[in-house]
Formats: structure tokens, sequence, C-alpha cells
């Protein structure tokens, strides 16, 4: 295995093979409910059956060479989602993710910290999601399949994303985030700021975030309803803080 600087994220060489997830898919369909509420103490408790995915995931970072893309973007984002959890589980019982660590944006806040190793690469939550998955799929809906463990965030999928499936699996993502009236309210033009931070993205491709909105909504937002922004809520999506 070789190392290769890719604009500030390494890029590894490695002969690895595709993975199974189906570790991971029975963990969340086991501790995650349908609505994406996370059953932590539960997780601990299968803490070796995760601590085994994690270490798969270690052990085998994708290539161009033996992956298909949707075979790496589906490990990608299974990865940012179980690490994220991993995170939450280390320091649990936690009331949120920001309170593990708190600091500056994008320098040394909770998503900065260098926790994740990937066949010897060193990786921050920010590295895979804006690094890698960002950077290498032009595809918003990657917004609404990574999950910070938070009340506001789309909700953790209850089942692991393959790359077989995956393009279903990110619409229906993409739908199950802008119908949930707990983050988005299309009648009155509130949606999440999610749609606001990553706005550069959602314009690329549907031109507005209206647009981008509107393509998913049972209910979409009148023209004449001003779009505003929903504080975000960042209390832990524990299943005990279930509303």
């Amino acid at each position: 295995m070789s190392l290769a600087s890719c604009n500030g994220v390494s890029k590894v060489q490695t002969d690895s093979k595709p993975i199974s997830h189906a570790a991971w898919d029975s963990l969340l369909q086991k501790h995650v409910d349908e609505l994406g509420w996370v059953d932590y103490e539960g997780l601990q408790n299968d803490r070796a059956q995760f601590d085994r995915y994690i270490e798969l995931l270690s052990n085998n970072h994708p290539n161009e060479r033996h992956w298909t893309s949707e075979e790496r973007m589906a490990y990608w984002i299974n990865a940012y989602n179980a690490f994220t959890v991993q995170l939450i589980l280390d320091h649990y019982p936690v009331e949120g993710i920001k309170e593990i660590k708190k600091g500056i944006v994008f320098v040394n806040t909770v998503w900065d910290i260098k926790f994740i190793s990937i066949e010897g690469n060193s990786y921050d939550l920010n590295n895979i999601e804006h690094g890698i998955l960002r950077k290498r799929w032009d595809d918003y809906r990657i917004h609404f399949a990574v999950n910070c463990a938070s009340y506001s965030c789309p909700r953790l999928r209850n089942e692991a994303f393959t790359a077989a499936k995956l393009e279903q699996q990110l619409d229906d993502q993409a739908r199950l985030f802008i119908n949930d009236t707990r983050k988005n309210n299309t009648a009155t033009g509130e949606i999440s700021s999610i749609l606001k931070w990553y706005s550069s993205d959602f314009k690329k491709s549907d031109n507005t975030v209206r647009k981008t909105i509107n393509r998913y909504a049972d209910k979409p937002i009148p023209e004449s309803v001003d779009i505003s922004y929903m504080d975000y809520g960042w209390s832990l999506n524990d299943i005990k803080l279930k509303q």
C-alpha cells in the first residue's frame, strides 16, 4: 500500500476488494427505528459486533481498480455514519455530538478529530464528507444520506447503503427528509438549514433550493411563499429522547 496526496486528502493505493455491509445492516435494523432514532445503549451491548464492522472498514480502503463508483460511494456513506456512531459510543452518554469537542468549524471541532484510520491513513469526519463524498460525487443527495447524530439531521437510515440499491436509497432519503415536518415545513416555506449551508450543491443540479425541495416534496412550496431556514437542533438522536 502507498499513499499519495490528493487535494489535502491522501489517496490510498490498495488492492482491497469490495466488502459486505451486512453486519452494519443488521445492527441498524436492530437498533435504529423507522424515524432514525438510535438505541445507543443497545449498540453498546452489541459493541463487539459493531467493532468488527469498524475493523472491516478500517482494513479495506476503496480503490478504483476493483470497486465500482457505486461501491465506493456506498462505502464512504456507511463509513461516515458508522464512525459517527463510534464517536458517540466512545463518549456515551453525551447530550449531543458538539459537546464532545467545541471549537472553530473546519479547524478543531468534533468533525476535525483524526480518529479514523483506514489502511493506515488518518481521516476525520470532515475529510470523508467534504474531501471525499462531496468532492468525488456531484450529488446533493449525499447531504440526506450522512447523519451527524443530531435531531435536525436527516434520519440515520435503518439499513446499510449498498451499491445495488444506492440510487433508490438516495432518492428515498431525499423524500423522507424533505417530507419530515420536524425538519421542513413546505406549507410555510420553513426549511432545514442544511439547504442554506450547502446551497451551492443544490443549486448546481436544480438551479434553486426551492426546485430541490419541490422535486421531492409531497406538497411543494408555493411560488408565493418566501423561503426561511429553521434553527438547527443539535441534541442527540437518542431513542431515549424521542419526540
